[in-house]
């Protein structure tokens, strides 16, 4: 009868004091994936991050935060100088040997899906709101997120009814230079599809661009992302390093497009959905100039 009261105590106490636990969670975190570190602020857990790497850049806060450098790129001496508790990332997440020593530190390292659909997205969120003992947010996060993609299908619809799909070519490059093609199975093809555009690109993963890759595709629009540049300086660089670009039908006609590649890293972030809108501005101009 005793045991029974004192079950009784703590389950009385856990439904008065839910929060209780919450001391127990993992109070330091680390994260190298720029999709990850905007989740896990977006669940309200950025106080918990004491180091971010090189490609979380949102939100601006986390700027001020230690790097670990590039998430393909880690030092094991880097992140465990900052005592974390936990590791989040994604399979783009490494090298292996780096986790093994992180994980042989003591450290739990938690392996996150890049793969860029719904269901991995819903996935993580559960996962992380798991973790950082928010799963209810995680859930609304979810939902928000699934309601604004639902929100984007019905103007598609709408645009696509008196617009032909445009083809399309996303070039991912460095100060202009030997950008890369995004092809299908990335996080920036799932971004082209959603925003209504027709990816030229057949391949898998990104491909070096060539003038041989280019030849036989006609974009009417070219979107393209920067790591090193931004604005018109990324736009002249382009075009300087690539004046082959300037024959597409794109460039005659003005519709190159630019496009945040932290928005690329890690999975589906965020800040996704409002990206959207502004591609389908870029892919569907008279749709977007009867807008409200």
């Amino acid at each position: 009868m005793r045991l029974c009261t004192s079950a009784i105590a703590l389950v009385v106490g856990l439904l008065v004091n839910p929060g209780a636990h919450a001391s127990e969670l993992p109070q330091r975190w680390v994260s190298a994936g720029g999709a990850l570190t905007e989740w896990v602020a977006a669940l309200g857990g950025e106080s918990t991050l004491v180091g971010v790497d090189t490609t979380s850049q949102h939100p601006e806060s986390v700027k001020a935060l230690p790097s670990i450098g590039y998430q393909r790129q880690l030092s094991a001496e880097g992140i465990l100088s900052l005592r974390p508790q936990v590791l989040i990332g994604t399979e783009e997440m490494g090298p292996p040997p780096v986790l093994a020593q992180v994980r042989g530190a003591g450290v739990q390292v938690e392996m996150f899906s890049a793969q860029p659909d719904l269901p991995t997205l819903k996935g993580n969120l559960e996962h992380l709101g798991k973790l950082l003992g928010n799963e209810a947010k995680a859930r609304q996060l979810f939902s928000g997120y699934e309601q604004a993609l639902n929100q984007q299908k019905s103007a598609l619809v709408k645009a696509q009814s008196t617009q032909q799909a445009p083809g399309v070519l996303l070039l991912l490059g460095h100060a202009g230079g030997k950008p890369l093609i995004a092809g299908k199975d990335t996080a920036a093809y799932w971004l082209l599809q959603q925003a209504g555009g027709h990816n030229l690109a057949t391949h898998t993963g990104y491909k070096p661009f060539s003038a041989e890759s280019l030849a036989g595709l006609s974009p009417d629009v070219l979107v393209f992302a920067d790591r090193a540049l931004t604005g018109e300086a990324a736009r002249a660089a382009l075009f300087k390093e690539n004046p082959i670009l300037a024959a597409t039908p794109a460039a005659k006609n003005g519709r190159v497009v630019e496009l945040d590649p932290t928005l690329l890293v890690g999975g589906l972030g965020p800040r996704l959905p409002q990206s959207l809108v502004k591609l389908s501005a870029g892919f569907y101009p008279s749709q977007a100039e009867s807008a409200p």
